[in-house]
């Protein structure tokens, strides 16, 4: 390969490689980050709600369609495709269930529902436990009206967020921490 031909395909990889960066601003890094999240194939999510009461929660998701949700008091919640099972004097109770019911759990501050009309701020980077992480700040106008800070890690998802809202009429921050996008080790199945 001649000299100058090597450099014009030097040149041509040397800028594919930049592209994705170098045209990419807060906006569209949060827009990637929620696309990625919404076409992950599993994850696990740690839940804190602060404020007036204080309640942790655990998440765990399989596509297309199944969650299982644990709260402090050990209740189990699992969810396959439109039909909600809670054991009830430890014998599953199956009841049928909207897509609303769903949306919460999969996006719960409801980033992808207002992708179009946000406000993003890129808030530099910061360590979240061990990961390097992209903070950014979502701004959201009515009537979703609202802030929420979103860290993105170095795989492009989203490790945390965390929103101020209402629970019961009372104000509470809700601090989301993700984990294990698309491992197979997280299975989902109806309680029995």
């Amino acid at each position: 390969m001649k000299a100058s031909m090597r450099g014009i395909v030097l040149a041509a990889c040397f800028a594919a490689w930049l592209a994705p960066t170098a045209w990419a601003g807060p906006r569209e890094d949060v827009n990637a980050a929620i696309d990625q999240f919404l076409a992950a194939r599993s994850f696990h999510a740690d839940i804190l709600i602060t404020g007036a009461v204080t309640q942790r929660r655990r998440l765990e998701f399989v596509a297309p369609g199944r969650y299982r949700m644990r709260g402090e008091d050990a209740a189990e919640q699992v969810v396959i495709g439109d039909v909600l099972f809670v054991a009830v004097d430890g014998k599953p109770s199956a009841t049928a269930i909207t897509d609303d019911t769903l949306l919460q759990w999969r996006d719960p501050v409801r980033l992808a529902q207002n992708a179009a009309d946000m406000t993003v701020t890129a808030l530099g980077e910061e360590t979240l436990g061990e990961q390097p992480a992209r903070k950014f700040r979502i701004d959201h106008p009515p009537p979703q009206a609202g802030m929420v800070t979103l860290w993105i890690g170095t795989d492009g998802y989203p490790l945390q967020v965390a929103s101020d809202g209402e629970l019961q009429g009372q104000a509470v921050t809700t601090t989301i921490r993700y984990s294990r996008y698309n491992d197979p080790a997280i299975r989902i199945d109806p309680p029995r």
